[in-house]
C-alpha cells in the first residue's frame, strides 16, 4: 500500500486543516474496516442527507448514535444473554460489535434516526446560520450612506 504525503498541503493552505486531516485518515483506513456494517449515503435534497445502515439483528437498545463537533459516531453492541446458547449450522447474520465514524461538513446537524426492518436511517440536514447567509448590499452614490436592503436582512 502506498502512503500519501500531505505535508505540502499544510504548508500551502490556511484554514483547511480539517480537510487535510480527513484526507489523511481516509488514506489510512483498511478495506476490511469499511465493509461492516454496509451502508448507503443518500442525498435527499440540496440541504438534506440520509445515512442508511444495514444492522440486521440489532435492536434500538443495541445501537448508539452520538454527534460530537463535526463527527457522527454510530456503534452497535450485541450482548449475549445467559442461557441463550444456539448451535448454528450456518451463520450469515453477523452480530459483531461495530463502530462507524462519519465526518460531517460544517453546519450539518442530525435531524433524527429510525430503525425499521433491520435498516437504521439517520437523517441529516444542513442548517446555515443567518449570519453566514448571503445578503445584498445596496449601492449608493453621492453623500448617501450605504445600507443593507431591508427585505434581505430580515
Amino acid at each position: 500500500m502506498r502512503t500519501l504525503d500531505l505535508s505540502p498541503l499544510y504548508r500551502a493552505s490556511v484554514g483547511f486543516d480539517r480537510l487535510v486531516k480527513t484526507l489523511d485518515s481516509a488514506s489510512r483506513l483498511e478495506e476490511s474496516a469499511l465493509s461492516y456494517p454496509p451502508y448507503n449515503i443518500e442525498k435527499v435534497s440540496d440541504e438534506a442527507y440520509r445515512i442508511v445502515m444495514a444492522v440486521a439483528g440489532f435492536g434500538e437498545g443495541d445501537l448508539d448514535i452520538t454527534a460530537k463537533e463535526n463527527t457522527l459516531f454510530i456503534s452497535g453492541r450485541k450482548d449475549k444473554a445467559e442461557g441463550d446458547e444456539v448451535t448454528f449450522l450456518h451463520r450469515g447474520i453477523a452480530n459483531r460489535t461495530f463502530e462507524r465514524r462519519f465526518d460531517l461538513a460544517d453546519h450539518i446537524k442530525v435531524n433524527g434516526a429510525k430503525l425499521e426492518n433491520g435498516l437504521l436511517s439517520v437523517e441529516l440536514v444542513r442548517e446555515i446560520p443567518e449570519a453566514m447567509k448571503p445578503r445584498s448590499i445596496a449601492i449608493t452614490s453621492g453623500d448617501k450612506p450605504a445600507r443593507v436592503l431591508e427585505s434581505e436582512a430580515a
